[in-house]
């Protein structure tokens, strides 16, 4: 069987007429010229592109490694901007990137095709059967790819090489203006290696920050304004906004990128570890020091040390670390020799810290020294379409992981998540696509690889659109079959589990839900058998 076969011009091929071509192109090298956005310059080439050769979807895709990331799309379900295609899991990318020439896939080749159940208004589980691809070249290397597909077979039958050519000839011009463009607004040579680390720092090890609304590239804006400094940073925001994605973004697009970013989360240490955990310690300063250990500030001296849950941090540890920030100076337990190291410190809460402050939890001059550059990562229900970006980013990644070869949204399944308040925000979402693809791939019995989310796949509590309920615990003693003792230990287990649960076993968030200190909630755990 033949997968697929290079586009010839043939004597029967319908040729456009020079000037309805002429008529399509026109606009765009018009619009080589003008100052315009790169989603504008590019939805306005797909466009251009469905009216010279009708199909059903059209997309531009960049090659990023070994990564095609969409970068505009015409037909195709809103969800397709948030995903990821590595090439090496989808062979019909590959072909067309291994060839100069259009690829037209045969109707009947088994190759999956990545676009399968995406097609944007299409119920069921229809196949494109129609491919056609080519890669843009720039400077005789592949930039990326442009895609045209139809549910039709015979859709690209009569297409016209003339044309085809002079439109790709365009397309390569059109990105390589978005190239020279961003080139340009990248001066120096500290710039140019900035961004180098910040593409490697999105890499595989590091998730990316998907997003287009507002809000969103407000947060942009913001990182890179003060990635540029070596201004203490704090950030704020609910649980689950993507805290530390951002303190990644600012170390990497900083002068610092070259040097290590050493994370510490505040909330996950007793206090008594806190102290050792930043300065270090030497060996004898306390029972189990049987080394010298270098602390956080020394691993992070020439780079970045982000302190999450910062809030959580006793008083005494504050003012030690005020005098670090002040001066840069600090001593290991057990020592009485001073380190100078040079870090810059990036800290995230999801506390009110100038509450904190008022209520004398918080030191005044260490939350001032912490605040000089306050960033707010907004929670989910404020960036609109984006839970539809960020859902096939998580998509993609599932369908990766359970080896589908599409997983896509129902109409009702990306109403659902549009109209949902996500209270645990961009984690709930990645939990609750992973959870739900999971459970419909398991109660599928025909083995289907194309697998669609329904809305009622998501098994939200609760009516659609407000706050979800709360279930009742299954772990919720039953009181009347136990004495009044056993029954109040039993509901006081119930409460403490299922409130880790919701934080993800974060102790410190669990106390301050519950209205307990974090030592008393320690104590009440090993009551109830816990700990």
């Amino acid at each position: 069987m033949v997968d697929s076969t290079l586009v010839k011009e043939t004597p029967s091929a319908v040729g456009l007429t020079a000037r309805a071509v002429l008529e399509v192109l026109t606009p765009l090298i018009q619009d080589l010229s003008r100052e315009l956005s790169d989603s504008e310059r590019f939805r306005r080439l797909l466009s251009s592109l469905r009216t010279l050769f009708p199909g059903d979807a059209a997309a531009l895709l960049r090659l990023e490694g070994d990564t095609l990331v969409p970068l505009a799309i015409d037909g195709l379900s809103s969800d397709t901007l948030g995903r990821r295609f590595r090439v090496s899991e989808h062979p019909r990318f590959a072909q067309l990137l291994s060839r100069p020439e259009p690829t037209r896939f045969a109707a009947d080749s088994d190759l999956p095709d990545p676009y399968d159940g995406l097609v944007q208004g299409v119920a069921g589980h229809l196949e494109v059967h129609d491919c056609l691809g080519c890669p843009l070249l720039i400077g005789g290397r592949p930039w990326g790819l442009l895609t045209l597909d139809a549910l039709n077979p015979a859709r690209f039958d009569a297409i016209d090489m003339a044309s085809l050519q002079a439109f790709l000839s365009l397309a390569a011009a059109t990105v390589s203006v978005v190239e020279r463009i961003d080139t340009l607004a990248r001066t120096g040579e500290e710039e140019r290696r900035r961004a180098e680390a910040y593409r490697q720092a999105s890499g595989q090890s590091r998730r990316e920050m998907v997003g287009s609304s507002e809000s969103h590239k407000h947060l942009i804006e913001e990182i890179e304004v003060v990635a540029g400094s070596d201004l203490t940073v704090l950030i704020t925001g609910e649980t689950g906004v993507g805290k530390e994605l951002v303190a990644n973004a600012i170390h990497a697009l900083s002068s610092r990128a070259g040097k290590p970013m050493i994370s510490l989360n505040c909330a996950a240490l007793p206090d008594t570890l806190v102290e050792s955990e930043l300065f270090g310690h030497v060996r004898g300063a306390f029972s189990g020091a049987s080394s010298d250990r270098r602390g956080k500030f020394e691993l992070a001296d020439g780079g970045t040390l982000f302190l999450d849950e910062v809030g959580e941090l006793p008083l005494a540890v504050q003012a030690k670390l005020l005098r670090v920030l002040q001066n840069g100076q600090l001593q290991r337990i057990g020592s009485d020799h001073e380190h100078k190291v040079d870090v810059r410190l990036i800290a995230a809460t999801n506390r009110d810290l100038a509450e904190e402050v008022r209520a004398g939890r918080f030191r005044a001059d260490f939350y001032h020294r912490l605040s000089v550059y306050p960033l707010r990562v907004p929670p989910l229900r404020e960036r609109g379409r984006d839970v539809l970006l960020l859902a096939g980013f998580f998509l993609e990644e599932n369908r990766s992981r359970l080896g589908l070869l599409s997983l896509r949204l129902a109409a009702d399944a990306q109403a659902a998540l549009l109209r949902y308040p996500w209270p645990g925000n961009v984690r709930e979402l990645e939990h609750l696509i992973g959870r739900s693809a999971l459970k419909a791939l398991a109660s599928n019995r025909e083995r289907r690889r194309i697998l669609t989310l329904n809305a009622a796949d998501f098994a939200f509590s609760g009516a659609l659109g407000g706050e979800p309920q709360e279930a009742v615990p299954a772990s919720a003693p039953a009181i009347v079959e136990k004495d009044f003792r056993s029954a109040v230990t039993a509901f006081e287990r119930s409460i403490v589990v299922e409130t880790l649960e919701r934080h993800q076993q974060n102790w410190a968030a669990a106390a301050r839900e519950l209205g307990l200190d974090r030592a008393n909630l320690n104590r009440l755990a090993k009551r109830l058998g816990l700990k």
